[in-house]
């Protein structure tokens, strides 16, 4: 009888498991997937969130959603297409790096050094650029959509 019960009760829970499965239709996405960050790039990180620090560093396509870097040390830093949406690099020195393609959705960027940096089809929707510092950058195709910009 018990064995019984068991048996019934292990078929109704591969049926509720098999039903979920079938109802849970995976996301499409809706942009590329990013590329996994090299295990350099990994330490990069990890030295950048716990130093605040992380010169001539490769970051290139990282994802750093809602990072607090207020003041960071980026000079010279590979960010090509590193998405920062929602960050706050605050008074954060990017003295001459490069960030040809990055994201800065939404990213606040007071008192931001970006002195000859490569500011090349960077995206500044919804960012806040107070006393922001772009002497000497390269800036082409940006995309200031609902940017503050101040000073």
């Amino acid at each position: 009888m018990r064995t019984l019960l068991y048996r019934h009760r292990i078929q109704q829970l591969a049926a509720i498991t098999g039903a979920l499965l079938l109802a849970a239709t995976p996301a499409l996405p809706e942009a590329p997937l990013a590329a996994e960050p090299t295990l350099l790039q990994q330490n990069n990180i990890r030295r950048l969130m716990l130093t605040n620090t992380c010169a001539a560093c490769d970051l290139e396509g990282v994802t750093l959603l809602e990072a607090h870097l207020i003041g960071a040390d980026l000079r010279k830093a590979n960010l090509r297409g590193a998405n920062f949406t929602g960050s706050n690099l605050e008074g954060a020195d990017l003295e001459g790096a490069d960030l040809t393609g990055a994201n800065f959705t939404g990213t606040f960027l007071t008192d931001a050094r970006l002195v000859n940096t490569q500011l090349v089809g960077v995206n500044f929707t919804a960012a806040h650029l107070y006393n922001t510092n772009v002497q000497g950058a390269n800036v082409a195709n940006l995309n200031l959509t609902d940017a503050e910009i101040f000073n």
